[in-house]
C-alpha cells in the first residue's frame, strides 16, 4: 500500500499554482525557497509525474499538475473541516451577507455547505440585492461583507473571479434577428447594462429595453421566452439558452469581476473565515457546461477549472 500524500507538500504546490512562482509560494508558506523545491520534487516522485513545466518567468502547471491541483484543494479544505469539528475554541456568532441573486443561485450553496461544515456555531443572515444596494449597506454597516460585481467606481473589492459577460438569447427563439433588438436589462446603473449599450452604440445597433429589473429571475424569463436578449455573466447562464458571438453581430463585451466587500465589524474572526470559504468556493466551482457533449448539470460543483461556454452553444432546454 502506497504512503498517503503529504499535506504539507500539497498546501505549498496550490501556493505555486495559485501565485506561479516559487519564490512567492515559499513566502506565503513560511519556507525557504530551496525547501519548496524540495518539496516538489518529493511530490513529483510521490505522483511518478512531472508537475511543472517553465512558461518565461512563471511556472506553468502540466496537465497531470493541473489535474492534482482540484485533488489538492480538496484534501486540503477536508483536513481543515475535520481539525474545525473538533476545534472547542471554533467561531461562534452570527454574520450578515449580501449578494446579487446573480450569484446566490450559483454560489451561494457551496459557500454555505462549505462554511457551514466548518463553522457550525455560526448563524448565516443572507440578503439578495443589486451591488449598488450592497455597497450602500457595507458604507452603512447593515453587512459584514458582500459579494458583488467589482466595479472601481464604487469601492475597492478584493476580486476572487472572473467571467466573461456574455450576450444570451432564447435557443427555441430568432429574437436576435429582430431589426430593431428587444433588449432585457438591469436597473440603469446596471454595470452589465452600461457595457452592453455601449457595445450596442458603437455597432450603430437599434434597440429598445423592453424590461428592466433588478431581478435576475426577471431577466432570465424574458429571455427564455423569446422576448428579449440579455447579457449575463457564464455563472448565470440557463438551460434553453443561447450564447451569441461576433458572427452573429454582437461585439466582444468586458469581464465580469466577481470581488469580496468587507463592513466594519465587531467579529473580523468570522468575517476573514467565510470570505476565505468564499475564495476558496469560487475557485473551485467550475461552469456547469461540458465543452465537449454541450449538456448542463447544476449538480456539477466540481473542483476542476472553468469551461468557457462557446459562442453559439446552446443549452439544452429544461
Amino acid at each position: 500500500m502506497k504512503a498517503p500524500l503529504d499535506l504539507d507538500h500539497l498546501q505549498t504546490f496550490i501556493s505555486i499554482a495559485d501565485t506561479g512562482s516559487f519564490t512567492r509560494a515559499a513566502e506565503e508558506v513560511h519556507r525557504t525557497q530551496s525547501a519548496v523545491s524540495m518539496q516538489m520534487r518529493r511530490l513529483e516522485e510521490r505522483i511518478g509525474k512531472p508537475l511543472f513545466e517553465k512558461d518565461g518567468r512563471t511556472n506553468k502547471l502540466t496537465e497531470e499538475g493541473d489535474r492534482l491541483l482540484s485533488y489538492a484543494r480538496r484534501l486540503i479544505f477536508l483536513n481543515r473541516e475535520t481539525l474545525a469539528a473538533f476545534d472547542d475554541q471554533r467561531l461562534e456568532g452570527t454574520i450578515r451577507i449580501g449578494t446579487p441573486d446573480d450569484y446566490a443561485d450559483r454560489f451561494l450553496p457551496e459557500i454555505m455547505a462549505r462554511f457551514s461544515r466548518s463553522n457550525p456555531r455560526v448563524e448565516l443572515t443572507v440578503i439578495c440585492e443589486p451591488t449598488p444596494g450592497l455597497v450602500e449597506h457595507i458604507k452603512r454597516g447593515n453587512l459584514d461583507i458582500a459579494l458583488v460585481t467589482h466595479n472601481d467606481t464604487r469601492g475597492q473589492s478584493e476580486v476572487v473571479r472572473r467571467e466573461p459577460l456574455l450576450w444570451v438569447t432564447s435557443a427555441n427563439h430568432a429574437t436576435h434577428e429582430q431589426e430593431i433588438l428587444p433588449m432585457a436589462f438591469g436597473r440603469p446603473n446596471c454595470i452589465w447594462r452600461r457595457a452592453a449599450v455601449d457595445v450596442l452604440d458603437r455597432q450603430n445597433r437599434e434597440y429598445r429595453v423592453l424590461f428592466s429589473s433588478f431581478s435576475a429571475t426577471v431577466i432570465t424569463a424574458a429571455v427564455l421566452s423569446g422576448l428579449a436578449i440579455s447579457v449575463l455573466p457564464e455563472c448565470a447562464l440557463r438551460p434553453g439558452m443561447r450564447v451569441l458571438g461576433e458572427a452573429d453581430g454582437f461585439g466582444a463585451l468586458p469581464d465580469c469581476r466577481i470581488g469580496i466587500m468587507r463592513g466594519q465589524t465587531s467579529q473580523p474572526e468570522i468575517v476573514d473565515a467565510l470570505a476565505r470559504h468564499i475564495a476558496e468556493s469560487l475557485d473551485n466551482i467550475s461552469v456547469p457546461v461540458s465543452e465537449e457533449t454541450g449538456s448542463f448539470d447544476f449538480a456539477a460543483l466540481a473542483f476542476t477549472k472553468m469551461k468557457r461556454t462557446k459562442a453559439n452553444q446552446i443549452l439544452p432546454g429544461w
